[in-house]
């Protein structure tokens, strides 16, 4: 039997929880309505998702170790940079890393699935009769057209199915074969497609990101300097700064200060405007300039920060809406 879950959310603080098999930050680059509209589906090995966002922003991404996911656009018209890479339509990405990093310029449509680590290559060994583990240490694979518009298909008419008949999905005949046909076009798509490698410089500039966002993490309530952040995680400023570029889309210092206004705004929303006040929040984020501070949180948040430490804390909205589609529809995909 298939569990679903559909949410959308107007606030990139609540982002966290969303994903079932990761955590996923976001932090929005530009002033603007915020918009995340997300459908998950659990079914019994396979669990699969499509999502949306507005406004360009960087995303943070935690994968859980115990399944391998694989992220695709699913809008032809989308772009994305994923890890420092651009990202086209048909492209699939290989989620194995423990933090991730993408960034839009644009909105972005995309899907997820993933199954148990261990349940990859014996999949594939099933369908495909080889061991392509080391196919999947690659970051990227490019799958022919046809395979990939098969996956796109039934990957979207199962969601379809999903949102408007959901009793659909409860029945195990109809959640089973799905989810086998899902898999196999999976599996074909990994172990056919042409697998892209990352440049020993991206590696280098992956692993330096992770070290840069540890430091960050270690250190959220105090203002940072370039220069101490450089001699601290071991790497020269024009690296950081070409590493930065390539994987956040803008500077170390641009970036720091865009996470902390997140921080920020994520920190008012869940306050108790009784217990505390906008200065001790902001204070306690590292940012003193409080005049100069209120202006740039305006610019992008559109308010000033007493406004949203007023506002009641945010929560997700159940978008569930039944209505009627034939089950013979999607699986006419299949």
């Amino acid at each position: 039997m298939a569990h679903i879950r559909t949410l959308k959310i107007d606030d990139p603080a609540v982002c966290r929880n969303a994903f079932v098999h990761s955590d996923f930050e976001a932090f929005p680059k530009e002033k603007g309505k915020f918009l995340f509209e997300l459908m998950q589906i659990g079914m019994d090995r396979l669990w699969m998702s499509r999502y949306s966002l507005c406004l360009p922003q960087v995303n943070i991404a935690s994968i859980k170790p115990e399944r391998t996911a694989i992220g695709f656009l699913t809008d032809p018209h989308c772009s994305v940079r994923y890890c420092g890479a651009e990202i086209h339509p048909g492209d699939i990405i290989i989620n194995r890393s423990s933090e991730a990093h993408q960034q839009t310029e644009t909105g972005l449509h995309a899907g997820v699935m993933s199954l148990p680590v261990d349940e990859v290559n014996t999949a594939i060994e099933t369908i495909i009769g080889a061991d392509f583990m080391q196919r999947l240490a690659k970051p990227f694979i490019r799958p022919g057209p046809a395979l990939m518009s098969r996956l796109l298909r039934l990957h979207k008419a199962v969601a379809q199915l999903a949102h408007d008949t959901p009793e659909v999905l409860e029945l195990p005949e109809v959640s089973r074969a799905l989810e086998q046909q899902l898999i196999h076009l999976m599996v074909r798509c990994l172990a056919e497609g042409a697998g892209v490698e990352a440049t020993s410089g991206a590696r280098r500039h992956g692993e330096i990101i992770a070290k840069f966002e540890d430091y960050l993490a270690e250190h959220p309530d105090q203002p940072l300097y370039l220069a101490e952040i450089c001699v601290a995680i071991g790497v020269a400023e024009r690296t950081l700064r070409a590493a930065c570029e390539e994987h956040l889309g803008m500077g170390p210092i641009r970036y720091l200060t865009l996470r902390r206004m997140h921080l920020v705004h994520r920190a008012l929303r869940s306050a108790d405007p009784s217990k505390t006040n906008v200065t001790r929040v902001v204070t306690d984020h590292g940012f003193w300039e409080l005049g100069r501070f209120s202006v740039s949180y305006r610019a992008l948040f559109g308010e000033t920060p007493s406004a949203t430490l007023r506002r009641p804390e945010p929560t997700a909205i159940d978008l569930n809406r039944p209505s009627a589609l034939p089950a013979a529809e999607v699986l006419a995909f299949c």
